[in-house]
């Protein structure tokens, strides 16, 4: 298997051949040279359109060139752009507090990607255990889960089971206890006196959309209570409407003591990201012991805060959960029609995962052969496949994605 029709244009050739030995190889992408977008859909330089259904890794939540999101980001960088923190700047505050009533927290540490917002509640965390909870210095402990992503760092890369992300990146941070992801009880046992925090995904991402039990959450908010542990959720990924809610934590009713945000959080136009948690928590940082020179610098600000009145209508996570019914159901007749090849999937609003045959072929293939049907996705791991349009998506795209999946299926079991 393996079959695809695609052939690069001359623009796109010309564009692939120009990053040869100047980019550096830690991304294999897709053929296809992307150049406009609007909405659910993308143009490359040969002209030919492509329905995005990856969305920047749910970074593109509202669509591409979203004019609303435009609008506020051209309307600050013509005013004002980077100051850094060495002064206060007008829409930092309402920024923070507009996002701290979102997610129903007490304040907000603002800071550009993901991964550094997962790095600042490490931080936070462990300074917390050291200063209010009492742990012996330099001994603090995180649960984190196996499958994990929560960025390339470091220090994340320490506690990550890849291969691809970990291997010959050593010497590794100390502190992190890796647990099955979904197993409360596996966390109950790795408790010990020096653990400060535990550290999740509310459902797995680049695992593969891996969704754990309905009771996984709620029973590490109590484990955490009773353990004086702190509960740190990572929806960079879930959040901003992906899952059919605000955020994912939501829909188990789960309040955790840090969100780390980020992705749809800069409207997918600037890097924009957060850490939002309980006070006692955050205060643990004073001046100086913490920063960022473009974290919550006012251009950030003005983007963040567009992005948090358009969720705030409820329009896109309600888009999700019917577009996600939509995709869910054509999804379940092309497994009864291609049993060989699609095995099974796992979905959650507009975010689905789905497996194919490792046996008859890889996500790569499918991928490739999806491109060629004027659709793109990413594989995950060996034979699954992630498919997370822009929350703007349309019946009519799901309805495309759909027959373009139902065909691709047919020209790899034709061979």
């Amino acid at each position: 298997m393996g079959r695809t029709t695609y052939q690069p244009g001359n623009a796109t050739r010309r564009a692939i051949e120009a990053e040869a030995g100047v980019v550096v190889g830690n991304y294999h992408p897709l053929p296809v040279v992307l150049e406009k977008g609007e909405g659910a859909w993308v143009t490359d330089v040969d002209g030919r359109e492509f329905l995005d259904a990856l969305s920047g890794y749910s970074a593109v939540n509202f669509g591409h060139s979203n004019l609303q999101i435009i609008r506020a980001m051209t309307d600050q960088a013509m005013q004002l752009g980077l100051i850094a923190r060495a002064f206060h700047s007008a829409n930092l505050g309402p920024f923070c507090a507009a996002l701290a009533e979102l997610t129903g927290m007490d304040m907000v540490l603002p800071m550009n990607t993901g991964a550094e917002a997962v790095e600042t509640t490490i931080k936070a965390a462990r300074k917390w255990g050291y200063l209010v909870k009492g742990v012996e210095r330099d001994r603090a402990e995180i649960i984190v889960m196996d499958d994990n992503f929560h960025g390339r760092t470091s220090t994340i890369v320490s506690f990550s089971s890849d291969p691809d992300a970990r291997d010959d990146f050593g010497p590794y941070t100390p502190g992190f206890v890796s647990v099955p992801f979904g197993d409360a009880e596996a966390v109950r046992r790795a408790i010990t006196k020096n653990t400060v925090a535990v550290l999740t995904e509310p459902i797995q991402g680049e695992a593969g959309v891996v969704i754990p039990p309905a009771s996984f959450l709620p029973e590490l908010r109590q484990i955490c209570d009773d353990n004086n542990v702190l509960l740190i959720v990572d929806e960079i990924q879930s959040g901003f409407g992906r899952t059919g809610a605000t955020f994912a934590c939501e829909l188990v009713g789960v309040q955790p003591d840090l969100y780390t945000l980020g992705k749809a959080l800069g409207g997918g136009v600037y890097p924009v990201s957060a850490v939002a948690g309980k006070r006692e928590v955050l205060e643990v940082f004073t001046a100086g012991t913490h920063g960022s020179t473009f974290g919550g610098n006012p251009l950030a600000a003005a983007i963040g805060l567009e992005v948090i009145s358009m969720i705030r209508t409820g329009e896109y996570q309600q888009n999700a959960a019917e577009r996600g019914r939509q995709l869910r159901d054509h999804l379940v007749e092309l497994q009864k029609q291609f049993p060989d090849l699609l095995l099974g999937f796992r979905q959650i609003g507009l975010w689905v995962g789905v497996d194919f045959n490792p046996d008859l072929v890889t996500g790569r293939q499918v991928c490739e052969q999806m491109m060629s049907n004027r659709v793109l996705i990413k594989d995950a791991h060996g034979s699954v496949v992630r498919i997370s349009p822009p929350l703007c998506a349309t019946e009519g795209d799901i309805d495309f994605l759909c027959i373009a999946l139902s065909k691709t299926l047919e020209q790899l079991r034709a061979g």
